[in-house]
């Protein structure tokens, strides 16, 4: 295979799902997952309570034996949280559970992407965290032709395996990058990522379309509009999942940056502590 799906001559890339990260991983310094319902805005929930969530791409019995070997909690499929095991991929039951300090959150989706990156950087990014995640971007000069960032929609599944793109991951992606060019930062951009800025900068209220759509309808109709309400919490969270040592962590943590400044291309550094 040729090499014209790597849009190399750009700083900011964009691709759908786990075989879009692979292809793109490689020639890139960062990868941002973005996973709206529910992947990466569980993971910004967990986080941003000081848990290290430690994403796995598959829920099985090997998911058991991976937190094990971590000392983790295993988070559960969302109709099977217990008294005994509270923790899931929904990111009101994770606001409910008591404070676990490491979480494996099994995912097919936002996992999968996350292991798909290889030696690249690795955040997870959501409307909840967008404007943090940009920040924290063009603090580490990723999106530029020397370091090369990807921005990746999870998209969902059909009930075939297929891929199915979500509106939710696209205004999602767009948020993201909107908010790095916000800074001053990242470029140029592809013409895929330019489209998906577009999309999030052309929609008047990004919540509501997240949360009108298809994705939203199947979560709500199945119990879960609370997952929905906290996915589109825009700009809620000023936490930025970075996967350190297999996990990802505040980088507020990790590297003692705030990234809670106005949108003007102000960080701001503290030390940790």
């Amino acid at each position: 295979m040729s090499d014209w799906y790597l849009q190399q001559e750009y700083g900011v890339r964009f691709e759908w799902g786990a075989a879009g990260a692979q292809r793109l991983a490689a020639g890139v310094a960062c990868l941002v997952v973005v996973d709206v319902l529910s992947f990466t805005t569980s993971v910004s929930v967990a986080v941003e309570a000081g848990t290290r969530v430690h994403p796995y791409a598959w829920r099985d019995e090997s998911a058991s034996a991976f937190a094990r070997s971590n000392a983790a909690e295993l988070a559960v499929g969302r109709r099977a949280v217990t008294p005994d095991a509270p923790w899931s991929l929904s990111p009101a039951a994770l606001r409910r559970a008591p404070f676990t300090p490491r979480l494996v959150l099994p995912s097919p989706n936002g996992s999968a992407i996350a292991a798909a990156a290889g030696g690249s950087a690795v955040v997870a990014g959501c409307l909840r965290n967008a404007s943090a995640v940009g920040r924290w971007l063009a603090l580490h000069g990723y999106g530029t032709p020397q370091r090369p960032l990807a921005v990746i929609a999870s998209g969902e599944r059909w009930p075939d395996g297929s891929l199915r793109p979500g509106l939710e991951d696209l205004l999602g992606a767009g948020a993201v990058i909107a908010a790095l060019r916000a800074t001053g930062g990242g470029g140029p951009l592809s013409p895929e990522a330019t489209a998906v800025r577009a999309a999030f900068t052309a929609t008047p209220d990004a919540a509501g379309a997240v949360a009108a759509c298809s994705s939203a309808l199947e979560l709500a109709r199945s119990g879960f509009a609370d997952d929905v309400a906290i996915a589109v919490e825009v700009d809620a969270s000023t936490t930025v999942p970075v996967l350190t040592d297999g996990a990802f962590t505040d980088a507020a943590v990790t590297e003692g940056i705030r990234t809670d400044g106005p949108l003007d291309g102000t960080v701001r550094s503290t030390p940790p502590g």
